[in-house]
């Protein structure tokens, strides 16, 4: 691994670990805990000498130690050993629980702080970021790369401390037991080192494929999931299975590689540590000296004993490089900048006059402007209706109002004042928007309706609000009534019942800018007549920009503005617009044809029904 790599793995485990410090206080215990379990190991093999000692007739070593604490008539007692024994257990024990414990208080503490700062994150990423990253990378962030950080916050400090301590401990026993003896297990150090170095790496590159290949195994299935009508509709099942196949296929070649990687990893450790282990015991048979039987079964035990935490060190290398190659993509997402909110200024009320001055805008990653040069102004109270074609720049004119993307060059004013100098907050309280693509959540009618800021208003606001937009002829059939759940996107309702409950929430708002973006296209035309009726109503003292595809929904607005490719072709009323018989003329013909031909075909389709007589 580069230092450069080094050094980044270093920072990102460290900037992980800073999440640790609101909860050092639980984290010191754990510490404590860790010692007094690691303390333990070396006191098992010290145990030991005191028990062969005890069989030869010798009580000089465990006099030594603990003669100035215990009474001599229990120094010579048989059963000393054995309440030593249970002593070291009952205290390895509580270090135990202390350690397991506030370790897991303080990583799902933590792993709870990450989710949160994620969320938070994700709900004030601007639209550009969410443009360019489809949702199930996104969630399996939230979820998957979260647990992996779980598993370097939790198992991987737990093994790291707890381990770590034991195996210094037990160095630290054999080296005063034995110094010399204890130099063949530290000239076999520098080899472990190279080895563990060199499986980071390739643990670090793994995990980090594993993460992309969940991301993938997470957008299909949430593709499939949403999508289900539209899969069955065109007979898209043997495609998305497929499409579900291949990514689980890859995420488990990649989860493979990485148990390959850890296989090899494991038993190249143990056997490094297991040599210099057959080492000692040949010199511990050879180069026996004056040292007692008692200290030498002390000394190899504690060695038998170093092994086993050398290993589970060892493994955990894995868990953490999963941490580390998780946290990274935690921290990409966390350290992207919020939506731009530079505004200060602030009005409780506004007049509702709009104003665009040569304005152009191009999305990211393209080269075509989406819109070119627009010049108007939408006086308070005015309704503006915006027709063109499909991709004429329409919805995206009306996407730069409630700055949900940023406008290059050019100024969008409300009430004489850029709409950047308002708080994004403030400018949003003053804008009321009803989308062609209704979004609705899992939860009750009424909470529907009554979203967000609007959460607070009264039972008989939200009725008027619901009666106004012609929703309550549904909702009164429904079995709970305003509190009826609406499944998810509300499912269980259908497209015109859906566009009067997003009515309905903008009517609640009531603010003075509608924007009704194809705000009746999910209606037939019965519903259609009730909404435009109800529409009509709302809009009155409003200033309304409606996007409308049916031309002779906006027959009655103030001015119509015709949008060609990004630049705006000709405005004026529609009796203005026919006469000139320009682009609107064109597209109003168009659209009467349509009608016509569909009204003729619907003729002989009931004219081929029987008589009845």
């Amino acid at each position: 691994m580069s230092e450069h790599a080094k050094s980044g793995s270093l920072q990102i485990y460290l900037r992980l670990l800073s999440y640790v410090k609101p909860y050092s206080g639980f984290f010191a215990l754990s510490l404590m805990g860790y010692v007094m379990f690691a303390l333990s190991q070396p006191a098992f093999a010290r145990l030991l000498e005191y028990f062969v000692e005890a069989l030869e007739g010798s009580f000089a070593t465990i006099d030594r130690d603990l003669g100035s604490f215990l009474p001599a008539s229990i120094m010579t007692s048989v059963a000393l050993i054995p309440i030593v024994m249970l002593s070291i257990a009952i205290f390895r024990g509580i270090g135990s629980f202390l350690g397991n414990y506030f370790l897991a208080k303080v990583s799902l503490s933590v792993v709870h702080d990450l989710r949160c700062l994620m969320f938070n994150r994700m709900i004030q990423l601007p639209n550009n970021y969410f443009d360019n990253n489809n949702s199930g990378h996104l969630i399996a962030r939230i979820t998957y790369n979260v647990g992996m950080v779980t598993s370097a916050a939790t198992d991987a400090v737990k093994v790291i401390v707890r381990e770590g301590l034991t195996v210094v401990f037990l160095f630290g026993y054999l080296i005063l037991t034995n110094w010399k003896l204890t130099l063949v297990f530290i000239g076999v150090a520098p080899i472990i080192a190279l080895v563990v170095s060199t499986a980071s790496k390739r643990f670090r590159k793994l995990s980090s494929k594993i993460q992309t290949s969940m991301g993938d195994l997470t957008h299909v299935s949430s593709e499939s999931i949403n999508g289900y009508r539209v899969v069955r509709g065109f007979g898209g099942e043997s495609y998305e299975t497929s499409r579900f196949f291949n990514a689980s296929d890859r995420n488990t070649r990649q989860g493979l590689k990485m148990v390959k990687a850890s296989a090899v990893h494991t038993p190249t450790l143990q056997f490094l540590v297991n040599t210099a282990l057959a080492i000692l015991f040949f010199l511990v048979l050879w180069l026996k000296g004056d040292a007692t039987t008692a200290s030498l079964v002390s000394f190899v035990t504690a060695a038998a004993l170093l092994p086993k935490p050398i290993r589970q060190l060892s493994e955990v290398n894995a868990n953490i490089q999963k941490g580390i190659a998780a946290a990274e993509s935690i921290f990409e997402m966390a350290d992207q900048p919020s939506e731009p909110d530079n505004g200060t200024f602030e009005k409780e009320t506004v007049e509702g006059k709009l104003e665009f001055r040569n304005l152009f805008f191009k999305y990211q990653n393209t080269d075509k402007p989406a819109l070119k040069n627009i010049n108007f102004t939408v006086n308070p109270g005015e309704t503006i209706a915006l027709v063109g074609r499909s991709g004429s720049g329409k919805t995206t004119l009306a996407n730069l109002v409630p700055r949900f993307y940023p406008h290059g060059q050019g100024e969008i004013l409300l009430d004489d004042t850029p709409i950047d100098d308002y708080s994004l907050k403030n400018l949003r309280s003053h804008i009321a928007l009803v989308d062609q693509n209704v979004t609705l959540f899992n939860d009750t009618v009424a909470r529907n309706i009554a979203y967000g800021d609007l959460r607070d208003k009264d039972d008989s606001d939200i009725h008027l609000a619901a009666e106004a937009a012609h929703a309550n002829e549904f909702i009164k059939n429904m079995a709970q009534g305003m509190n009826t759940l609406v499944g998810e996107d509300g499912v269980l309702l259908s497209g015109g019942q859906r566009q009067r409950l997003a009515i309905a929430r903008a009517i609640l708002k009531d603010a003075p800018i509608l924007i009704l973006d194809e705000a009746t296209s999910a209606l037939d035309t019965e519903s259609e007549r009730h909404i435009q009726a109800a529409l009509d109503e709302v809009m009155k003292n409003r200033t309304t920009l409606v996007i409308a595809h049916r031309l002779s929904t906006i027959e009655n607005a103030d001015r119509i503005i015709v949008m060609d490719k990004g630049e705006i072709a000709e405005s004026g009323t529609h009796s203005e617009l026919l006469a000139r018989e320009g682009h609107y003329a064109k597209l109003h013909q168009m659209q009467f044809q349509e009608e016509q031909e569909e009204a003729i075909e619907v003729i002989p389709l009931a004219s081929s029904q029987p008589l009845q007589h």
